[in-house]
């Protein structure tokens, strides 16, 4: 159980745990930062989950998708991610006679979010195949209606974008419905974050560090945020949601301590579209994944050891054996 709730009476814990809190002098130990997302344990000492962030980058078209879901799942990723938004809600209302160049004509702003909103015949067949290639499939819904659609597909979490982390009835019912749910942190204030935790609390929550950016500048990632939010979050398990190019910085994150990763995916970065630009074209997805699972293993334990491969060259190269200080 990853909750303050569960904490001991009297343990006056309130928040985020700043640099001053000192947890080595509590009396009592906090719970481990890991979630299981349908038996998938997410979190401290635990395989990097591998997110595939496919959102709205298949334009409409359900066999753009079920491609981007083949090339994930040969990727080696762990899941593909969805958005699912109902357009007269989160459409504001003044743009919705904009008009737009799209690839099926010039149409206003709402047509064309409609144009490219999958409904329940397209979400049927995503399911089906993720069903038959043994991958997990998640959305991050955009409002309340839309907890509804996902909720008949069973959903093994809810993803809040960075864009809903101050709509706190929308991560509400989220969280009613009772499986995990994770929050993106772009464009919020630490006191926005510190609002939505404390909306939904600590229990089966996952936060990922993430910058709105698309494509992000390598100087606005901020990388360092991983640790911080693991710091004022002990309890629960930090990520990261990348929108930069290319994958040093993601694998940064992850020798930084993030314990899940998401990456918006294409099959071409050229394509029409808001985010193929800040995303990882499929042909090159499975490079990502081996180097993430490469530094995962190279992070290691932080326990100093010496290794028998070292033995041999040790007693080649080591002039003087080991000796206590002082000794003659």
């Amino acid at each position: 159980m990853n909750s303050v709730d569960s904490f001991p009476r009297g343990s006056n814990f309130h928040g985020p745990l700043g640099a001053h809190h000192k947890l080595e002098a509590l009396p009592w130990s906090l719970p481990r930062p890991v979630v299981s997302v349908r038996g998938r344990l997410v979190g401290e000492d635990q395989p990097v989950f591998v997110i595939a962030e496919i959102g709205i980058n298949h334009n409409g078209s359900l066999e753009l998708c079920h491609q981007l879901i083949e090339g994930a799942f040969r990727a080696g990723c762990d899941a593909v991610k969805f958005q699912k938004r109902t357009p007269e809600l989160c459409v504001p209302l003044e743009q919705w006679d904009v008009q737009r160049d799209t690839p099926w004509g010039r149409m206003s702003y709402i047509d064309y979010k409609r144009r490219t909103e999958f409904g329940v015949r397209e979400y049927a067949a995503i399911d089906q195949q993720c069903q038959a290639l043994g991958m997990m499939w998640f959305a991050s819904a955009w409002d309340e209606p839309s907890v509804d659609f996902l909720q008949r597909f069973a959903p093994p979490c809810y993803k809040a974008a960075s864009a809903s982390l101050t709509d706190l009835s929308l991560l509400r019912a989220m969280k009613a419905t009772g499986v995990p749910l994770m929050i993106s942190t772009g464009m919020s204030t630490t006191e926005e974050i510190a609002n939505a935790v404390s909306e939904v609390g600590t229990r089966d929550l996952m936060i990922a560090h993430s910058t709105s950016t698309y494509p992000c500048p390598t100087e606005e990632l901020n990388l360092r945020m991983v640790r911080t939010l693991s710091r004022d979050y002990p309890t629960c398990p930090v990520g990261y949601s990348g929108h930069e190019s290319g994958f040093t910085t993601t694998c940064v994150a992850v020798a930084l301590g993030a314990t899940f990763v998401e990456r918006h995916i294409t099959l071409d970065r050229k394509m029409w579209g808001t985010d193929h630009s800040a995303s990882i074209e499929v042909a090159s997805l499975g490079d990502l994944v081996e180097q993430i699972r490469q530094v995962e293993g190279a992070v290691g334990d932080g326990v100093k050891r010496v290794y028998d491969s070292e033995i041999p060259i040790q007693k080649k190269l080591r002039r003087v054996a080991s000796e206590r200080p002082g000794a003659r």
